[in-house]
C-alpha cells in the first residue's frame, strides 16, 4: 500500500518560503518511499466557519466556492498531513485559520483527519513563529490525531522569497519531521496489519460552563 501526505500551504504566495519548507518535508518523504501533495491556498477569499452545524447533516460545509470541501475529500484517502503557514502579527496567517475551521468542523465527523498524524510548520520574518505553531496544533488535540514533532520546533525563518534556505536548522527541521512522519506511518500500517483497531472514542458528554 502507498502512504500519502496531504499538505497544505496556508501563504497567498505559491513560490514563497512556507512552500519551499513543505517542498524539504516532500523530497524527504519521497526519499523514504511516502508520497505526497501540495495544496496551494493561495490569494483567493476563504469564508470564515459560521456554525450553521449543516455539515454534521452532509459532511459538507454549506458553502462550496472554496477550496475547503475539495481539500476534505482528498483528506479522506490520506494518511498523514503538514499544514504549513506564514506567520502574520505572530500569529497564523488569517485564511488558514478559516480554512482549518471548516474544514476540520465538517471532515471531523467523517473521520477525515481522526488518527492520522500530522506536524504543521510556521515560517516568520523573525517573531510570532512558536505563538503559530501552537495555535495550528490545537487543531490536531482535539481530532484525535497523532502530533509529529521534529528535532527542534517546526518553524523557519526567511522574508523574501527563497531565503529559508539560508536557515540550515530550520531546513534540518523540516527533514527531520519528514522522517518521523514517515516513521510514523509505517508504524501505524504494521499495527492495522498485525489486527490492532483503533482506539474507540467516547462521545455525546457536553458540558457547558454557563448554564
Amino acid at each position: 500500500m502507498t502512504l500519502k501526505v496531504l499538505m497544505l500551504n496556508g501563504s497567498p504566495h505559491p513560490h514563497g518560503n512556507t512552500e519551499r519548507a513543505l517542498e524539504e518535508i516532500a523530497d524527504t518523504l519521497k526519499g523514504e518511499g511516502v508520497e505526497s501533495e501540495i495544496v496551494q491556498l493561495g490569494a483567493k477569499p476563504v469564508r470564515g466557519c459560521i456554525g450553521c452545524r449543516k455539515c454534521h447533516d452532509t459532511g459538507r460545509c454549506i458553502f462550496d466556492d472554496d477550496a475547503v470541501n475539495e481539500f476534505v475529500d482528498k483528506a479522506r484517502g490520506a494518511d498523514g498531513f503538514v499544514f504549513g503557514t506564514p506567520v502574520y502579527y505572530a500569529h497564523p496567517a488569517g485564511q488558514v485559520l478559516s480554512f482549518l475551521d471548516r474544514a476540520f468542523y465538517s471532515g471531523g465527523g467523517s473521520g477525515a483527519f481522526r488518527h492520522k498524524p500530522a506536524a504543521s510548520v510556521s515560517v516568520a520574518r523573525r517573531g510570532g513563529a512558536t505563538t503559530s505553531f501552537d495555535v495550528m496544533n490545537k487543531y490536531f488535540g482535539i481530532s484525535e490525531m497523532p502530533v509529529v514533532s521534529s528535532t527542534y520546533w517546526n518553524i523557519a525563518y526567511g522574508q523574501m522569497q527563497g531565503e529559508v534556505e539560508q536557515d540550515p536548522e530550520g531546513m534540518q527541521t523540516m527533514r527531520n519531521v519528514a522522517h518521523n512522519m514517515a516513521w510514523l506511518l509505517k508504524c501505524i500500517e504494521l499495527g492495522k496489519a498485525s489486527g490492532f483497531a483503533r482506539p474507540a472514542s467516547e462521545y455525546g458528554e457536553v458540558t457547558n460552563f454557563v448554564r
